[in-house]
């Protein structure tokens, strides 16, 4: 999806839930983002696998405080609920590898990381790729390739670094599969973080898709609750967009809350997660109500 498609994407949703009492037309959004009714609707559905019209029914699943109402994770539950093996994204697995202390004080000594950007539902990103597994992902309408790129090297500062879009195409097609895969695909991610960020980036990988964790739901299942500003500290150096999902965190308050790589993105990806994984029934139940 080209990024001038994600920005419609955008704009469409964050037009979708200001104006959702008004209920607004299929021509009033398609009016807003600069497309025809018919180009809209096609666009639309592509991306969100359901239609407009469908979409703003089932539109407060955006809203925060019905997703910590209603599709609120409780992390210290949810190995009993299937999910021993790890987050999930798509039909993806992703196991977290922490460097070692020693590996740790070499900054990435020895380690090729080879990066590219490519296309997403959310729109570019910068992925990075080592021997080891996914080491970096960044959404870049809001992050300029040349600051991830300065950010990615901070985080291995004496790592090789080699630009190949060919090396990372095949994760990216991982990442964000053209067509569903027939059976669950392992993803590994190698991070290098403090041992508490890294403790907070498991947790991240419990939540979910379709489902939110609040900062003090972290704090206490890593047994720490009064650190609750320190996770938060965590959750926003998160540094593989997406695979770990601190989009998935939001503030006891309902509020959405910053996200690193933009607030507007944070809100379309939950947006995005909740139509795919958890919309069905609620569209079944919006189709029995509102004609």
């Amino acid at each position: 999806m080209a990024i001038s498609d994600y920005a419609r994407i955008e704009q469409a949703i964050l037009y979708l839930d200001a104006h959702a009492r008004e209920q607004p037309s299929l021509d009033d959004v398609a009016a807003h983002v600069g497309l025809s009714p018919f180009h809209f609707q096609r666009l639309f559905t592509r991306w969100a696998g359901i239609s407009p019209k469908r979409f703003l029914q089932v539109h407060t699943l955006v809203s925060a405080r019905r997703l910590l109402a209603e599709r609120h994770s409780v992390l210290d539950t949810s190995y009993a609920v299937g999910l021993s093996g790890g987050g999930r994204l798509h039909e993806l697995f992703v196991t977290l590898t922490a460097m070692t202390p020693g590996e740790f004080k070499l900054g990435g000594e020895g380690l090729t990381v080879r990066h590219g950007i490519h296309p997403s539902p959310f729109g570019d990103c910068l992925i990075a790729v080592c021997e080891r597994g996914i080491c970096g992902l960044h959404f870049l309408s809001d992050e300029p390739a040349e600051e991830a790129l300065v950010s990615l090297r901070a985080q291995w500062p004496r790592a090789t670094f080699m630009e190949s879009r060919e090396a990372t195409a095949a994760w990216a097609e991982r990442i964000f599969p053209s067509r569903p895969p027939r059976e669950p695909t392992p993803l590994s991610v190698l991070v290098k973080g403090t041992p508490f960020q890294v403790q907070v980036w498991q947790a991240l990988l419990r939540i979910s898709p379709g489902h939110v964790a609040t900062y003090e739901d972290i704090a206490r299942s890593i047994g720490n609750p009064n650190a609750v500003r320190a996770v938060g500290s965590a959750v926003g150096d998160n540094p593989v967009a997406l695979l770990i999902p601190c989009h998935r965190v939001l503030r006891k308050t309902g509020v959405f809350g910053d996200y690193r790589w933009g607030p507007a993105r944070k809100k379309v990806m939950l947006a995005w997660e909740s139509l795919r994984y958890g919309a069905e029934d609620e569209v079944g139940e919006a189709s029995r109500v509102v004609p």
